[in-house]
């Protein structure tokens, strides 16, 4: 038996939740809501007690699944490693498919944004790359060609 019913949402928590909420947006994902939640609640499902966050919620502009971005105003965030590679253990990119790849790129290198290796194309029909976004988070853009 199947449990789940559907994929809803990926969740990162960030640090500046404002610069990395415009990354984001600046993609292509429209803000489908902001807000905070403490109490009870949070401090149970994220077994922190005091736990006190801001969130944003993202949604695609083709709908799907969300990404939520979390900022912990109390307890304060513990750092990641902002350098983290692929192959280091846990979360390590969010991928999202593009209109085109170069215009992707381009426009997330204007905010400072740059490449984590090349651009790669996989037998005649996919080409990926990564980015590193804000706070480190990596970001697999791919484009399907004809």
């Amino acid at each position: 038996m199947a449990h789940v019913k559907r994929f809803d949402h990926v969740g990162i928590t960030v640090a500046d939740l404002e610069s990395v909420t415009a990354f984001f947006v600046g993609l292509g994902f429209e803000v489908e809501g902001t807000g905070s939640v403490e109490g009870e609640f949070v401090e149970t499902v994220c077994g922190i007690p005091g736990a006190h966050c801001e969130l944003a919620m993202l949604r695609p502009p083709e709908g799907g699944a969300r990404l939520e971005l979390a900022r912990f105003v109390t307890p304060d965030h513990v750092p990641g490693s902002p350098e983290a590679m692929a192959n280091e253990l846990g979360l390590r990119n969010v991928s999202f498919e593009v209109g085109d790849l170069q215009a992707a790129i381009d426009a997330v290198a204007a905010d400072g944004y740059g490449l984590v290796g090349g651009i790669g194309e996989y037998e005649g029909s996919v080409r990926m790359a990564y980015v590193r976004g804000p706070e480190g988070i990596i970001v697999s853009l791919f484009e399907q060609l004809g």
